[in-house]
């Protein structure tokens, strides 16, 4: 068969005579990395690029152009991987989502990303760096919020939503009005392929997208955007105001009331850091992070914070939280406010789910107060209820909620076959 090399006008085209089964060497430059890789024919860049060189951000859906999951730049324009073969890429520049930061130093693009929470399962998050970094790099550089969704309709998002996605890019543009910076990682370094020939200049291994994603946080950032969940719980506690004001205003005893929290160090200045376990359904997840008191009003019984945490396996979870108690009739209401930010793989769990977790976390919370307050002995750290057993609770209550809904339904398509 016989195949032409063409990138439009960004390389010259050169014929290619090859039989079907025959391998056909390649050559380009791929996140500042000359190398060369033998192809079939027909084998896209996307497949060569997550087969031959083991660059796996560059992620397939459709493969038909449509989601546009696989969007890379070459010779510094967006394009769809699934769309272009290996061989139409013989000499150009191709840089993928690899190439725009590592977890050290990520691109302004990805700390957006993260800071908006604007993905849940990343699966279509390269394609949305990738597309978004062609906005502002080729375009005018000015976005604005009527015109930025259709700017960004190219990629396809299917569990996050589209919002937090927006302010990250619209907030890229403000802040680089200028024109946001290259890619950060490209370099000459060593390509690893899974399962074909690949060879490039030496280096170190490139990074993969995943590594974008901090391990631990190391500074506190008051969350923004629209939270995954928000809670509010309002629990009558039988003790005086005073003496859980007492509890609220001693850091160590109140975070042992926490189910499955602990804190590890007082950092000063009221910044501490500590751990905490959630369990979501069947998977138990433990996360490290810091926590903040923003505000301390003994007079008001308020107290304020923000906590941020990161898990190993790239879950990230964020929280603004304010605790107000306030004399009841016969002791203290206790009202915990939280807004609830959750990025990575444990996202996807839903909002149901998730916000049954933390109400019952929150409730399980304002009842250890309580017993503290009136004992005036914090729990031992993991002695309150496990995580994984407030789990299973949201979870049960779920199933029952789901199993209340499809009886009424049955009950109501019933009633209305007997009035007819």
């Amino acid at each position: 068969m016989t195949t032409t090399q063409s990138t439009g006008t960004r390389a010259p085209q050169r014929p290619v005579k090859a039989s079907a089964d025959e391998l056909i060497d390649v050559a380009f430059t791929v996140n500042g990395t000359p190398v060369s890789v033998q192809v079939p024919a027909r084998m896209h860049l996307a497949d060569a690029l997550r087969t031959n060189l083991g660059l796996s951000g560059t992620h397939l859906g459709c493969e038909h152009g449509v989601c546009g999951m696989c969007t890379v730049l070459i010779d510094g324009d967006a394009a769809r991987a699934c769309l272009v073969f290996a061989v139409q890429a013989e000499g150009t520049e191709v840089v993928t989502v690899e190439g725009l930061g590592t977890q050290e130093s990520q691109h302004p693009l990805q700390q957006a990303f993260s800071h908006h929470h604007a993905l849940q399962c990343g699966f279509c998050t390269p394609g949305f760096l990738m597309s978004s970094y062609d906005l502002l790099a080729n375009g005018d550089g000015e976005v604005s919020p009527e015109t930025l969704p259709e700017e960004m309709s190219g990629v396809i998002c299917r569990c996050t939503g589209y919002r937090g996605i927006l302010a990250a890019v619209a907030d890229v543009a403000e802040t680089h009005p200028d024109g946001i910076p290259e890619p950060m990682n490209c370099a000459p370094r060593t390509l690893v392929g899974r399962g074909g020939a690949a060879h490039a200049s030496g280096g170190a291994p490139a990074g993969s997208p995943e590594d974008a994603v901090e391990q631990e946080p190391t500074e506190l950032i008051r969350p923004t955007g629209t939270p995954t969940i928000t809670v509010e719980v309002t629990r009558q506690l039988a003790s005086p105001v005073e003496d859980v004001w007492a509890v609220m205003d001693d850091i160590d005893r109140l975070a042992r009331c926490l189910p499955g929290a602990e804190m590890t160090a007082d950092l000063g200045g009221d910044r501490y850091r500590g751990r905490a376990k959630v369990a979501l359904g069947p998977v138990r997840l433990k996360f490290d992070g810091l926590a903040q008191i923003t505000e301390r009003d003994p007079g008001d019984h308020t107290l304020a914070l923000i906590a941020q945490g990161a898990d190993t396996g790239g879950n990230r979870t964020a929280a603004d939280i304010v605790l107000r108690a306030t004399p009841g009739d016969d002791g203290t209401v206790l009202v915990a406010e939280a807004k609830v930010f959750l990025s990575g793989r444990i996202a996807q769990f839903g909002r149901a789910l998730a916000g049954d977790v933390s109400q019952r976390m929150f409730e399980q919370f304002a009842d250890a107060v309580d017993r503290t307050a009136r004992t005036g002995t914090a729990p031992e750290v993991g002695a309150g209820p496990s995580a994984l057993r407030i789990g299973l609770q949201a979870v049960g209550a779920g199933l029952r909620r789901r199993a209340a809904l499809v009886v009424s339904a049955i009950r109501d398509r019933r009633r209305r076959r007997q009035e007819s």
